[in-house]
């Protein structure tokens, strides 16, 4: 879960002066001073706690909390506001090239950052969105498989990746990755470089160089979401000597305190740009302040689960489903189509804590590897039936169950059991094709497609 910890305490201060029916200064004064701790031990930079709880206070001691007929949502509101507003107030948007020059993006960040991986995950993403044909250049010659590293990432997505075998100069390397894409017709061309201390003044002074060379669109520093204040040291090193654009921060599906995003926008002025938020290659997205602000109290994200699914979807397989489902046709292998759209989707423990009013507590303990196992159980299922009994479910007798078991090695009860869940779900799909007849023609909807 993206900053457990914090939201947990928010959670907590939230719940407490929800329940009072008013709020006096001594109430106030009392959740700052929670907020505050919550925001240090998070490892959130003390002048941003300092200036973060200062506002706060003021704004909720005014007549906007004190004279309102639900005082702790006016409080919570201002919080919310108050920490979108710390994370950079809007989404920052990519600066892409014109004139049909190629898309350049630098890559840069200390060793382990994750420059790497979301050098790859950041070209399928614009890849998707933006139709773009992309190009990956290997300039890391100094960590031993880096090269590799980025070779095999590039397989994985069917993204070619130019590199030069030997101990090349990297400045060569940025200079023919250059030629290699203008004469390939890659209009996105993103540079992975090796990671470095920012105190190491030669490596930075190569950065320097491979900056002038290739004539960036975007210098964007990776930072990995567990380092805290020293992110905000980080970053003001690189844009002191690079000039970077924006920040991309990792890891934060990990036991992330959060003080990397809560301070770096703030103290650096530098735009939060995305968030690398699993170890799938998917999962990264664009950061938007107000929707990480609603995460970080509990309150959910929905805008950004809409997106994910949006972008999974297939929209002639979208237009045949609603064409199904208006006839009551679900069958077992629409019932496999969504729940593979559901899994490329992300992390199912990183979905559901998008959901408003979700329990908290109870997805701390989620077991997404157990979930993914379940997932792999019933695709194995499904797919030891023949295209009739997927077809026809209602044609399962015991005979039929107990040789598909046997064929994916699972139990009778296994096959039972996703029969269970096919038809709750077939009957959920049938209500919600009965409302679409009832509706406008073209104007259906349907969650997570």
């Amino acid at each position: 879960m993206v900053f457990e910890g914090l939201n947990e305490k928010f959670q907590d201060i939230f719940s407490g002066i929800r329940k009072k029916g008013k709020l006096t200064e001594a109430d106030i004064k009392a959740a700052n001073r929670q907020i505050k701790l919550a925001l240090l031990e998070a490892d959130v930079n003390f002048k941003v706690v300092k200036s973060f709880t200062k506002t706060i206070s003021e704004r909720a001691n005014g007549e906007e909390v004190m004279k309102s007929l639900t005082p702790g949502q006016q409080y919570v509101k201002i919080v919310n506001d108050e920490l979108t507003r710390l994370l950079g107030g809007e989404i920052s948007k990519m600066e892409f090239a014109k004139n049909g020059e190629p898309n350049i993006f630098m890559m840069v960040g200390l060793q382990g950052a994750g420059k790497t991986t979301t050098a790859g995950k950041l070209a399928n993403l614009l890849r998707k969105e933006k139709k773009f044909k992309p190009l990956l250049v290997a300039c890391d010659v100094y960590r031993p498989a880096a090269v590799k590293q980025l070779q095999v990432l590039g397989e994985q997505l069917d993204i070619p990746v130019y590199a030069v075998d030997g101990n090349i100069n990297p400045r060569i390397i940025a200079k023919q990755g250059i030629a290699y894409a203008k004469s390939n017709g890659n209009d996105l061309v993103i540079f992975d470089t090796a990671g470095r201390l920012h105190v190491d003044d030669a490596l930075m002074k190569e950065l320097e160089d491979i900056r002038g060379i290739v004539k960036p669109t975007e210098i964007l520093l990776t930072v990995d979401g567990m380092t805290g204040q020293e992110s905000v040291r980080v970053a003001e090193e690189f844009d002191k000597r690079l000039g970077i654009s924006g920040v991309i921060l990792t890891k934060l599906d990990g036991d992330t305190r959060g003080g990397a995003a809560l301070s770096i926008a703030y103290t650096t002025g530098k735009p939060i740009k995305y968030i690398g938020t699993g170890e799938k290659l998917s999962d990264i997205e664009p950061f938007y302040p107000d929707r990480m602000a609603n995460r970080i109290l509990g309150m959910g994200d929905v805008l950004t689960l809409i997106d994910k699914a949006q972008n999974m979807m297939d929209e002639e397989k979208a237009r045949e489903l609603e064409k199904r489902l208006r006839n009551a046709e679900f069958d077992l292998n629409d019932f496999l189509e969504q729940l593979n759209q559901l899994k490329n989707m992300g992390s199912l423990g990183g979905l559901l804590e998008m959901i408003p009013g979700a329990n908290k507590k109870a997805l701390k303990n989620f077991d997404d590897d157990a979930a993914d196992l379940q997932t792999r159980r019933t695709e194995a299922i499904v797919l030891s039936m023949t295209p009739e009994e997927r077809a026809r479910p209602s044609i399962l007798d015991g005979s039929r169950k107990r040789r598909i078991a046997k064929g994916c090695g699972l139990q009778v009860q296994d096959v039972n059991r996703l029969l269970k869940g096919y038809e709750q779900t077939r009957k959920m799909m049938k209500q919600m094709g009965g409302a679409a007849k009832k509706g406008r023609k073209g104007k259906m909807r349907f969650p997570f497609m």
